[in-house]
């Protein structure tokens, strides 16, 4: 099988490549699961987050940002203490604060169709043939990162938007020799948020 050429042969990471990298998600916590995992992976492989995810998931309440949204020291530092995920005060803070930033946007408009409306509603379907053609972040993702610091949102540059934006499926980033690629892009053109 021709799986796009960053999957490792972990058997991790081809079942996240398989079954969930690319795929549109249209749920506005799960979004936001997505996102506060790829700030977490900054400096990080993404196998790193892939290992931790269900630790991230025990430790961080589900990621119900209602819950991280009244969170304080206490959690903090019981975070810190905690070697399932990454111990990083600036990460950890950010999560509670980026709950907080959800929560405003979730009640102006919801999540899901903020980050939506930057695509249209529906996922661009790109065709690379080549790892070296994929980008490492587009004029959208710097703008929705842009507009997510306005808002105060942390550990959201272009590169860690445009990851996310892949892995959600706002974007089609599986090369088009991969097996993933004509499925997701059906899937895609199925649904569209409105």
């Amino acid at each position: 099988m021709d799986r796009c050429g960053w999957v490792s042969a972990d058997p991790l990471y081809i079942s996240y490549h398989d079954t969930e990298w690319g795929v549109p998600e249209y749920d506005s916590r799960a979004l936001w699961e997505k996102l506060i995992l790829d700030g977490f992976q900054a400096g990080l492989s993404w196998i790193t987050i892939l290992r931790k995810r269900e630790n991230f998931r025990a430790a961080f309440q589900g990621f119900d940002p209602d819950v991280i949204v009244g969170w304080g020291d206490a959690e903090v530092a019981r975070l810190l203490a905690d070697p399932g995920i990454i111990r990083h005060r600036g990460k950890i803070e950010a999560t509670i604060t980026n709950a907080r930033i959800w929560a405003a946007i979730e009640a102006e408009q919801g999540f899901d169709t903020y980050l939506w409306n930057y695509m249209g509603g529906r996922p661009l379907q790109n065709r690379w043939q080549s790892l070296a053609e994929v980008p490492a972040q587009t004029d959208i993702s710097r703008e929705l990162s842009k507009d997510l610091k306005k808002r105060g949102f942390k550990f959201c540059g272009p590169t860690i938007t445009y990851a996310f934006m892949q892995a959600v499926g706002m974007v089609n980033d599986h090369l088009i020799t991969c097996p993933c690629h004509a499925p997701v892009a059906r899937i895609g053109q199925e649904h569209r948020k409105t």
